[in-house]
């Protein structure tokens, strides 16, 4: 209900993994190495172009490669939609298993929970004192700057939205 219309962003990583396991042990630093090209592209457009290059490149040898790139294609470019400055931290999963592997870490303190509202307290707090800790330390995952260009585009984007009779130019 409240994130209709969100990107899902795949983490590179773990799809590389999903790739190391179709094609055999040998051509893997080859395969990672053509595959990383992709997210070293300066602009949206030759991400997106760089993932068919790639696609079509290791299909030659490797068919099963190309169909999982084109198959992921949406998922593994959705952070170029984003600043350039935002998208070394959000091609991976890296801070949401960080942030899994502390709730981990607290339950199997707890070990047994009396029923799932219990579970749901504790997850809660870790969660709560998570987000304590980052506002209290003057640390940002994703500067101000860039996160402030973000919210304006967002808001340009609603009031155009928002006027009668109005093209909408950044649907099209």
């Amino acid at each position: 209900k409240v994130m209709l219309g969100a990107a899902y962003q795949r983490c590179r990583v773990h799809f590389l993994r999903n790739v190391f396991s179709v094609i055999p042990k040998g051509s893997g630093e080859m395969v990672a190495a053509t595959i990383r090209t992709i997210f070293a592209q300066p602009t949206a457009e030759a991400v997106r172009q760089q993932l068919d290059t790639v696609a079509d490149m290791l299909g030659q040898q490797f068919p099963k490669v190309k169909q999982m790139l084109l198959e992921a294609k949406e998922d593994l470019t959705a952070f170029a939609v984003f600043p350039v400055s935002h998208w070394k931290k959000i091609q991976s999963s890296n801070p949401l298993e960080r942030i899994n592997r502390e709730i981990k870490r607290r339950t199997d303190v707890v070990q047994v929970f009396p029923n799932p509202a219990a579970l749901e307290r504790l997850v809660t707090a870790v969660l709560s004192e998570m987000h304590d800790e980052w506002i209290a330390f003057p640390r940002r995952y994703l500067s101000e700057g860039s996160m402030a260009g973000i919210y304006a585009a967002e808001h340009a984007d609603h009031t155009t939205r928002a006027l009668p009779n109005t093209p909408n130019t950044t649907d099209g």
